[in-house]
This record gives C-alpha cells, sequence and structure tokens, in this order.
C-alpha cells in the first residue's frame, strides 16, 4: 500500500518520483495524483507556444535526482564532441528543448511512472492520525504539494480585449504586435514576432534585470541560502519580490536582433498598450497561495503561518507546523520558494526533493 504522494503530475513531482526511486522506493509505494500522466505536459504546450528552443538552465537542467552527469556530458558523448564540456565550464551551456524532453521520456519509460500515476485532481488535503487525508483516497504519512503555477496571469485592463492572448496559449503573429511584459517569455517573443517581419512595440513597468537563470546564481549556493534562510518573514518576503522581477539573459542572442531591429524602426519600447493588431500578455503567471484553492484552503483549515504570497515554510520545504518525526507535508514547486527562491526550476525541485526523501529515510515506520 502507497504511503507517499506526490500530488500534482508535473515536472517538480516528476523530479521527486526519481529522487524517491532512487532511494529504493518502489513504484507500488508512491502515489503520483495529477490530471496528466506526462509530467512534460503543461510545460511542453508552453514552451511550444513561445517558440522555445533553449532551456534556461544549465547541464543540470534536467529531472535526473543527482546533478552529475548532467545533460553537457551526456550530449558531449553522443556528439564525440568536448564543446559542450568546455561550454558548461563557462556556464554558456544550455541544452535544447528537445533534449530535455527526450530525456524526460526515457526517464518516465524505465522509472515506472505510469504505474504510480492516478488520474485525479486533489483539492483538499487534511492533517489526519498517522498523515494526511486527500480527498476520499486514503491517509498518506508523506505527502508532497506540487500543484503548479496557479493560473495565467492576463493583467485586468486586457482581460475581454480581443487583441490580447497570453504568451503561453497557442499564437501567431499579427504585423503589429504589443508584448506586455519584461522576462524571458517576453525577450523571447520580441525576437519571435520580428522574425515573423511583424513591428514590436515592448511596454513594460520596469527595466528587466539581466542574468543567465532566473534568480541570481549565490542564491543556488548553500552559503547563499544560508544567509536567505536567516532573513525574518518581512525581509524575505521583500526579498523574493526583488529577486523574481522579470529578467532575461545578458548577451548577442538577444541584444543584436534588437538592436538591429530599433535601428530599422520596428521595435521600440513604450509605457502603455497602444492601438497595435495583437497583444501578447508575457505576464507569466498568476502569485501566491490565494490563488491555488488547494493551498488556500491547506492554509485556512489549518492555520498556517503565512508571509505576503507564501506559506512560510522550513529551510526543507516542509510545512512545519504539519511535520514531525512520524509524518511530513512539503511543499515543492513555486510554491517552494520561501525555503528556496528558485524553486520552481529544475534544481529547486531536485532540492526539494531530496529533502522530502531525508524525512522519508528518517520515519521509523516509513
Amino acid at each position: 500500500m502507497s504511503r507517499i504522494a506526490l500530488v500534482g503530475s508535473g515536472l517538480a513531482s516528476f523530479t521527486a518520483y526519481q529522487t524517491l526511486r532512487r532511494g529504493g522506493l518502489e513504484p507500488e509505494e508512491i502515489a503520483v495524483f495529477g490530471t496528466e500522466a506526462d509530467p512534460a505536459a503543461q510545460w511542453r504546450r508552453r514552451a511550444a507556444a513561445i517558440r522555445q528552443r533553449e532551456m534556461r538552465s544549465e547541464s543540470d537542467g534536467h529531472c535526473l535526482p543527482t546533478s552529475f552527469p548532467g545533460l553537457a556530458v551526456r550530449t558531449a558523448l553522443r556528439r564525440r564532441s568536448p564543446a559542450p564540456l568546455v561550454a558548461s565550464v563557462l556556464d554558456r551551456y544550455h541544452p535544447t528543448v528537445d533534449e530535455f524532453l527526450a530525456q524526460v521520456e526515457r526517464l518516465r519509460a524505465r522509472s515506472g511512472w505510469d504505474r504510480s500515476v492516478r488520474s485525479a485532481r486533489i483539492e483538499r488535503v487534511r492533517a489526519a492520525e498517522g498523515g494526511f487525508e486527500l480527498d476520499g483516497h486514503g491517509v498518506f504519512r508523506h505527502v508532497l504539494l506540487a500543484p503548479g503555477h496557479p493560473g495565467l496571469n492576463v493583467p485586468e485592463k486586457l482581460r475581454g480585449d480581443p487583441r490580447a492572448v497570453h504568451a503561453y496559449e497557442p499564437h501567431e503573429y499579427a504585423p503589429t504586435v504589443t508584448v506586455v511584459g519584461a522576462g524571458l517569455a517576453a525577450a523571447t517573443e520580441w525576437l519571435n514576432a520580428l522574425a515573423a517581419g511583424a513591428e514590436v512595440v515592448s511596454v513594460r513597468r520596469r527595466e528587466p534585470a539581466r542574468r543567465p537563470l532566473n534568480v541570481p546564481r549565490e542564491y543556488f549556493s548553500r552559503r547563499g541560502l544560508s544567509g536567505f534562510h536567516r532573513l525574518g518573514a518581512e525581509e524575505r518576503a521583500a526579498r523574493l519580490r526583488t529577486l523574481l522581477a522579470p529578467s532575461y539573459p545578458p548577451g548577442r542572442a538577444f541584444d543584436e536582433p534588437l538592436a538591429r531591429a530599433a535601428h530599422e524602426g520596428r521595435f521600440r519600447v513604450e509605457d502603455a498598450v497602444n492601438g497595435t493588431r495583437q497583444v501578447i500578455c508575457a505576464t507569466g503567471f498568476r502569485r501566491g497561495f490565494r490563488h491555488d484553492p488547494l493551498l488556500e484552503s491547506l492554509v485556512a483549515e489549518h492555520a498556517l503561518e503565512t508571509a505576503g504570497d507564501w506559506i512560510v515554510l522550513a529551510p526543507d520545504a516542509t510545512v512545519a507546523a504539519l511535520t514531525d518525526g512520524t509524518r511530513t507535508l512539503a511543499l515543492a514547486g513555486v510554491p517552494a520558494q520561501w525555503a528556496f527562491p528558485a524553486a520552481d526550476t529544475l534544481a529547486g525541485a531536485k532540492y526539494v526533493a531530496h529533502a522530502f526523501l531525508r524525512k522519508v529515510e528518517a520515519c521509523p515506520t516509513r
């Protein structure tokens, strides 16, 4: 009988599953609740919508439980070339989307993932004797909640505008396009629309940060996280708001085509949406537990501590008030940013997964 439940069947849950399997658990011991068996289904659709070709992540941007050997090593072996390894050493290696998705398919086939998936949407998690009860599906001693992003964010002024489409929804490009937003999705859409021959207007509230990863590299290190975990609740919430501001990578891949288009009069920045024929909302996702019914009800029913948009978590991403030596409740993916600012990355998924496995292994009754 399963005593471990993963709620959500996306990439964060999939990474946790791979880590649990490497820790010696069998597929029958792990129940995965989700609406899609393909762990990359949501991500695949969004990447296709913005025509994404490369990952922002680096060599360790995969769902394997260990970072090494990463995708750079595997690509170098397959191509019989050291070039991916050299690029990785210089922090310039980025696997292609196709390479990443192929790796997901291989892991899915060999890990027994499909044997663990149960087609169900969990809407309520309640603390119970011996663990946590999940919507009538039973009581599980160790539960990892990985519900994903709580929906696409569309600015209120553009809701109902017939010109508007979200960047993560399927779309083509009109002759004149306004892109609202300033993160990686927005920057990718600038290039996509320009390549399609459009005249592009960028509307943004602030200038984006230019950095390779979605948060500064220091927050992927033990030292950086140690300082982050020492922050008080208000200061940590403020730090997260700063860290999660829009950004996209520096370099010629973006700068040169944008400079050329600006010189040609085909790209410019404006303060507000104008009269272009199409408006693309590259504004990401709704933010905060209040936009997720599962997390909102969890907080309300168990009077959990919160700060701003986040549920307050222990450094290992567990809900401290509901976790002890006999049971575990942890969050993964974007809801776990309180413990790991880049929790919605594959590196963040590994961080949470290993912490969750340690809790499972330390439990005397498992």
